[in-house]
Parts: structure tokens; C-alpha cells; sequence
């Protein structure tokens, strides 16, 4: 039974991640809600915020989200007016999104979220780049 030690939830790696990720979305949520919109909808329009005009897939690569998971995020926010779905004229088997007017609109009003959080989170600017920079470099290696 000594490898009951490595079972132990204080010794898991997995757990804290878990527990700072929902912690930190949930400190989102009110924010959010002021924009009517879900933590996972706000992936997706930073990603186009950044990069309008992606495909589904590209979309999906980003977030690491399944087609299955990212559809109705999208139709969502389509109904919402924030994004429209269009199909691609060379290959009509590739979906592209773009962002309407009132989406633009809505990344004027996220633009003071991170503040926002930062704010709520007494951490460094370093302790914060320090953290991601660690994050990054696992998630790196789980990629290989």
C-alpha cells in the first residue's frame, strides 16, 4: 500500500488546476452576465476579436473544443446577433464566422474584464505571467 500516498487528493497536480480554473471562471460570471454571455461564449469571441473570419475547425483548434461542443456555442451566439455563420463559396463543407456590428460593440464593453480580474485577484503582474508561462509549458508537453 505505498503507492496509496500518490492517490492522496494533496498530492495530485490535477486537483488544484481544476479548482483555481473553476474559481477563476466563476469570478468571470458577473461580468459576463452584464454582457449576456457564458465564460466558453467569451473564448470564442476573443478568438475572433483576434482573428475574424475563421473557420469552425480553427475555431475548435484554438479552444481545443469538438465541433459537437462548439456548434451550439456558435448558433448561440449567432442568435444573439454577436456572430454570423457563413459558408465558405470554394468549399461549402467549411463554416466560417464573422463578427457582426453588435459584436464588435460587445468587445468594447469585455475590453476592462481582465482588469477586472486582476483586480479581484490580489496577484502580481509577475506572479500572473509567472503562472501562465508554467501553465503553457505543461500544456506543451500533454501536446506532444
Amino acid at each position: 500500500m505505498e503507492n496509496s500516498k500518490s492517490l492522496k487528493l494533496e498530492n495530485q497536480i490535477c486537483f488544484p488546476l481544476y479548482v483555481i480554473a473553476k474559481e477563476i471562471t466563476g469570478l468571470y460570471r458577473p461580468f459576463l452576465d452584464e454582457l449576456d454571455i457564458t465564460y466558453p461564449q467569451y473564448l470564442v469571441m476573443m478568438v475572433l476579436w483576434e482573428n475574424d473570419g475563421l473557420a469552425v475547425s480553427s475555431i475548435g483548434e484554438k479552444l481545443y473544443l469538438d465541433s459537437g461542443t462548439l456548434t451550439p456555442l456558435l448558433k448561440r451566439l449567432e442568435v444573439k446577433g454577436f456572430i454570423q455563420r457563413k459558408r465558405k463559396k470554394e468549399d461549402e463543407r467549411v463554416v466560417e464566422v464573422f463578427i457582426t456590428d453588435s459584436g464588435k460593440a460587445l468587445q468594447q464593453k469585455a475590453c476592462e474584464i481582465p482588469e477586472k480580474i486582476q483586480n479581484k485577484i490580489d496577484v502580481t503582474k509577475e506572479d500572473w505571467i509567472d503562472l501562465k508561462e508554467s501553465v503553457q509549458k505543461i500544456l506543451s508537453k500533454i501536446e506532444k
